[in-house]
């Protein structure tokens, strides 16, 4: 299946705007808070519970020494949790602390209050629909060619 004028338009025009949003709600995040790597991998055990650093790292696509470096930033503050595996007790897992799950609830929450103040603000409700749709149809752009 190939591509054509429209599908390289489109991906042009698509990539500007996602940049643009991503822009404004990285604009919105709270000050001095967990780094955007270190939320990352906090959505990750929210939406996965504790894991390996090994499933950690494929699953956010990071070289061992990065994912240490998050992982290690991400203790200091109280986020994450190291613990020893219910199935294997030689195993480390690591798990979504407290703190953790409060500073995601932080970061999430000022960003959704922003884009449901600009839905409402920018969009008639035939748009939000419209936007509804589009966002189901993102979600399966991003998880294109990943496995999932």
């Amino acid at each position: 299946m190939g591509t054509g004028r429209d599908d390289h338009e489109t991906a042009v025009e698509l990539l500007r705007a996602v940049l643009a949003l991503g822009r404004r709600l990285r604009a919105r995040r709270p000050r001095g808070g967990v780094s955007l790597s270190g939320m990352s991998l906090l959505g990750t055990l929210a939406r996965l519970g504790p894991q390996t650093a090994a499933r950690l790292a494929e699953e956010e696509g990071l070289q061992p020494q990065s994912l240490t470096r998050i992982v290690a930033a991400l203790e200091r503050e109280g986020c994450i949790e190291r613990r020893r595996s219910e199935a294997d007790r030689r195993e480390i897992v690591i798990a979504l602390a407290p703190a953790g799950r409060d500073a995601l609830a932080a970061e999430l929450g000022a960003r959704r209050a922003w884009l449901e103040q600009a839905i409402a603000g920018a969009l008639t409700a035939e748009e939000r629909t419209a936007l509804r749709a589009t966002a189901a149809m993102l979600a399966r752009l991003a998880r294109h060619g990943d496995g999932r």
